[in-house]
């Protein structure tokens, strides 16, 4: 039987010239070392496992990260590791001035708070320290630890002829909440007790006759601030002098800030 001319040419073409070249499949080309890889591909709706970051990267964000906290921390936290223990310089009084004497919690905003009010208008001078306890020479950590009875205080020196005591007693009402016995925002504890320390018998009828007021028209009878007769005052440590004008972003109570009263009927 004759065949068809097309098979005889296919057969002579594959007798003159040998097989074909063989073309592998386009899966082989992904074989490494005789086995055979597929292609990796992601299944349907899921995402491929992402790339993680380098060591470098990661650490850089860490160090951000602990930076910004330890900014913000100082804020709300009060340090003691780079306390002095260094004594403050003694306050000069001059002829004629008066004393005031109180206690709104965490004396560095109570002395930043006073200044920034009365400067130039009769404040001679302000000074942190402790007041109220029964221990000699109390340091700071120690009446931190509330053992020593002390409170943290502010004493100011003022002239009478510019600035009264009772409008030193307004302010000392608007400036702190005197609502909180032995506390004031974070700050709990006994050295954090609102208190108003008289030094004569004038101041203390002033004191009495201020908080009875404040006590009905502006803080609706809540009012926990002890009137007590001033005991022996002990200058805080050089460091807590000015703090917060040596160091304008640290710790300030959050309570420590001024209110809208109306003025206080007679």
């Amino acid at each position: 039987m004759a065949l068809h001319p097309s098979i005889c040419q296919s057969k002579s073409w594959h007798h003159r010239r040998g097989p074909r070249p063989f073309s592998p499949p386009a899966a082989a080309k992904h074989a490494v070392n005789g086995i055979a890889k597929r292609p990796q591909q992601s299944p349907s709706g899921i995402n491929p496992t992402p790339k993680l970051k380098s060591p470098t990267f990661n650490l850089v964000i860490f160090l951000l990260l602990a930076l910004f906290s330890m900014s913000f921390l100082t804020k709300l936290l009060r340090p003691f590791s780079t306390m002095s223990n260094a004594p403050a310089q003694p306050m000069t009084v001059p002829s004629g001035a008066q004393t005031a004497t109180v206690a709104a919690g965490c004396f560095w905003g109570v002395e930043h708070m006073y200044r920034k009010e009365y400067k130039g208008k009769g404040l001679y001078d302000a000074r942190v320290g402790y007041i109220g306890g029964d221990t000699e020479n109390p340091g700071y950590r120690a009446v931190c630890s509330g053992r020593t009875g002390h409170a943290e205080a502010l004493q100011v020196v003022y002239d009478p002829n510019q600035v009264t005591y009772r409008s030193l007693l307004e302010f000392f009402y608007k400036m702190h909440d005197p609502t909180t016995a032995n506390r004031q925002g974070p700050d709990v504890g006994s050295q954090y007790r609102s208190a108003i320390f008289y030094h004569d018998a004038e101041q203390e009828k002033i004191a009495r006759d201020v908080t009875d007021k404040v006590n009905k028209q502006w803080w609706k009878g809540a009012v926990a601030t002890e009137i007590l007769p001033a005991g022996k005052w002990w200058d805080a440590e050089e460091y807590h002098q000015l703090y917060l004008d040596h160091n304008p972003g640290g710790y300030e109570c959050p309570s420590h800030f001024l209110r809208s009263f109306p003025p206080l009927a007679d």
